[in-house]
């Protein structure tokens, strides 16, 4: 129990650093209630370029800068009151993860929307820069996953290696990966990445990356909390596309991982 104890304090501290240095020594601008972006909007959804480091929502009073509070600021009226978040969302991004994200409105909405994702037929693409050069240009990322059973690791996710625990539930997981250019950040070598979901499974892109030695630029997490010097995770989700029938949902949030948006990346001129 002492352990346990001092582990949490640990990974508390080693969070506060990273959070201190990636606030004061790097480009990390925390997210107002204004930083939010709207890419689509009906009667019966709503889409929003969300902001990184910033959660979907929270029970913490302490929280009063998430996706629910910043859409509900914009956009009191869209409000549902007998909801716990004001919102139903039907889907999510990671803390850390900006980029595309889509909400209903109402519960017939939600219904249609889930039912597009229980049938695969959402279509999501994200962008990334991971370490190192990926020397294939294109590739099938087929691994299964699993959540880590480790005390205080139970927030990741691990990758199947043939020695899981007897009885682990696997997950199936496959991701699709793409490179766009390659290049360095922060003076060591990295790739830009269009990543495409094929399965859903909490934390795949950066578990699988990590798998194929191409840890996510700024990763805290998979890092093992070592890669703190960049001023975010460097992963976008670039494109949502939901094929409702009778309302087609198609965004796109702005490529933020290029050159003028830091300088600290510089793509190679002969790649694409």
């Amino acid at each position: 129990m002492v352990n346990s104890l001092l582990n949490k304090v640990q990974v508390f501290l080693r969070w506060k650093y990273a959070h201190f240095w990636r606030v004061n020594m790097g480009m990390n601008s925390p997210a107002s209630i204004d930083d939010i972006k709207i890419l689509y909007k009906s009667e019966n959804f709503v889409a929003v370029d969300k902001h990184y480091d910033v959660k979907i929502n929270s029970d913490d009073p302490k929280d009063t800068i998430t996706v629910a509070t910043q859409l509900a600021h914009l956009h009191p009226e869209l409000v549902d009151s007998s909801l716990p978040h004001s919102f139903r969302f039907i889907h999510r991004l990671d803390y850390s993860t900006s980029g595309a994200l889509c909400l209903a409105l109402n519960k017939k909405a939600a219904a249609n929307a889930g039912k597009m994702f229980k049938d695969r037929r959402v279509t999501k693409r994200y962008l990334a820069l991971v370490r190192g050069h990926v020397t294939e240009d294109t590739m099938m990322i087929e691994k299964a996953i699993y959540p880590n059973p480790e005390e205080d690791l139970s927030h990741m996710m691990k990758v199947d290696d043939g020695e899981c625990p007897t009885g682990t539930r696997l997950l199936s997981a496959l991701t699709r990966l793409e490179v766009l250019q390659r290049g360095e950040y922060d003076s060591e070598p990295a790739t830009k990445l269009l990543l495409q979901l094929h399965t859903g499974r909490r934390h795949q892109l950066r578990i699988h990356c990590q798998s194929i030695g191409h840890p996510i630029v700024g990763d805290y997490t998979y890092s093992m909390r070592k890669d703190v010097s960049p001023y975010r995770m460097m992963l976008l989700a670039h494109t949502l596309h939901i094929p409702i029938p009778g309302e087609d949902i198609d965004v796109t949030a702005e490529d933020v991982f290029t050159q003028d948006n830091d300088p600290k990346w510089i793509p190679y001129q002969e790649d694409r």
